[in-house]
């Protein structure tokens, strides 16, 4: 079970790591300003324990980055128990602010009426998805919160390395060529798959182009949700002097339909790798959107170099 704010007592959370001494230390990492607006994680997709659990990891990660925040979890499609829908969530946070200050102004502080949005709300996708992001929009307007919605998480080189990490994971790329390690089922040419129209494939064709840039062979977008669309990319890729290839889905997880993923590498004949999952860098870069929407961190985080 969990909360709309994050794991119930009993889950791990990560905690900040203690700052190193030395010249060389790292620098204090930054904390929640206080009264700043709830990191509110926008999930879509069938609410489960699986979910769930991946929801909570990107936020722990988001929340080990910045002590002090106030991170909640809000499902699309929940149901108001077990899994909170983002209605629900906002409007418990709008709920909590005004009952602090009135319990404040009750003690005789001289506190000031709290103003700006109530939460920032961050989407859990690796890129754009009209329908699903209307849905977001349309479940803020409906909680009659103040809050503001971010964009999507990518394209950026972080989910480059994601990518490249799960297609090593599952035997498809080279973990590492400067070490000239090999894989004997190293892909040739990596299909990146995306759901969403249009406009997601161009957003993960630029991430594409990173991948592209790190694996050092050809990778092309496709629509996962578009009949054929998978195929006929892997014809491509063929036809272009590719015969190895992969599946590399530019997803998350939650918004996946189950068997889609599965049924295009079937059609396309090649193997696939994990969706991206709580990847660390899926927490970073949510928390990235929360603080640039603050104005406390105007630089998303770097991506690691090609290796």
């Amino acid at each position: 079970m969990s909360s709309p704010t994050g794991p119930v007592s009993g889950l791990p959370v990560r905690m900040p790591r203690p700052r190193q001494p030395g010249r060389h230390r790292r620098p204090e990492p930054l904390a929640a300003p206080e009264g700043a607006p709830a990191f509110v994680l926008a999930v879509p997709g069938t609410p489960s324990a699986v979910v769930r659990s991946l929801a909570e990891e990107v936020v722990s990660i988001a929340r080990s980055e910045l002590p002090g925040m106030d991170a909640r979890i809000g499902y699309l499609d929940g149901d108001d128990a077990e899994f909170p829908t983002l209605q629900l969530v906002l409007t418990r946070a709008a709920e909590e602010r005004t009952a602090r200050f009135e319990q404040a102004r009750a003690a005789g502080m001289d506190v000031r009426e709290p103003d700006g949005p109530v939460a920032v709300v961050v989407p859990l996708l690796a890129g754009p998805d009209s329908a699903l992001l209307r849905r977001v929009r349309q479940a803020v307007m409906e909680s009659r919160v103040a809050a503001e919605l971010t964009d999507v998480l990518g394209p950026h080189p972080l989910l480059a390395e994601a990518l490249h990490v799960r297609l090593s994971e599952a035997g498809l790329a080279r973990a590492d060529r400067a070490r000239l390690f090999t894989v004997a089922t190293a892909a040739d040419g990596i299909i990146l798959a995306s759901v969403g129209g249009d406009e997601a494939v161009q957003a993960a064709g630029i991430t594409g182009m990173l991948l592209a840039a790190r694996l050092a062979v050809p990778v092309m977008a496709a629509a996962l949700d578009e009949e054929g669309a998978i195929a006929a990319t892997a014809e491509q890729l063929r036809s272009s002097g590719s015969q190895q290839l992969a599946l590399a889905p530019y997803l998350i997880g939650p918004e996946l339909e189950p068997g889609l993923l599965d049924a295009a590498a079937k059609e396309a004949g090649c193997s696939t790798a994990e969706a991206l999952g709580a990847y660390p860098a899926i927490g970073k870069l949510a928390l990235a959107k929360y603080t640039t929407a603050l104005g406390i961190a105007p630089q998303q985080p770097q991506g690691a170099p090609a290796r």
